[in-house]
C-alpha cells in the first residue's frame, strides 16, 4: 500500500505561483512512476505533468513552460511548482503514485495511476 498526501494549494491572482506537494509513504521507491492531475468541476481528470522512472517529465501543453514537476529522492515527496497562473488553471489537483512497474515515459493518463491523494484546491482569480 502507498499513502499519498498533497499540500500547498491555494488562492492566487493571475500571474502569481504556487507550489505542490505530494508526500508518499508507504511501499514507495525513489522509482515510481508519479505524477500530477487536476480535475475542473463536472469534467473529467486530466493529467498535469508526471515523472517517469528515470526522472524524465513529460507535461501537458497546457502547462509547458509553466508548470516544473520535480521530486526529492531523500524526502520522498514530488512538487509541481506552478508559475504565471491563468484562472483557467482553477481545479483540484492530485498526486498519484504507480509503483512497481517499468513507466518510461510516464503517461499522463489519469487510469494508469493506482494510488491517488485526496486533492488539494486550486484558484486564480483574474
Amino acid at each position: 500500500q502507498v499513502q499519498v498526501v498533497e499540500s500547498g494549494g491555494g488562492s492566487v491572482q493571475t500571474g502569481g505561483s504556487l507550489r505542490l506537494s505530494c508526500a508518499a509513504s508507504g511501499n514507495t521507491s525513489r522509482r515510481d512512476c508519479m505524477g500530477w492531475f487536476r480535475e475542473y468541476v463536472g469534467k473529467e481528470r486530466e493529467g498535469v505533468a508526471t515523472l517517469d522512472n528515470g526522472s524524465q517529465a513529460r507535461y501537458a501543453d497546457s502547462v509547458k513552460g509553466r508548470f516544473t514537476i520535480s521530486r526529492d529522492n531523500a524526502k520522498n515527496t514530488l512538487y509541481l511548482q506552478m508559475n504565471s497562473l491563468k484562472p483557467e488553471d482553477t481545479a483540484m489537483y492530485y498526486c498519484a503514485v504507480r509503483s512497481g512497474v517499468l513507466c518510461l515515459p510516464a503517461p499522463l493518463t489519469p487510469s494508469y495511476y493506482r494510488y491517488w491523494g485526496q486533492g488539494t484546491q486550486v484558484t486564480v482569480s483574474s
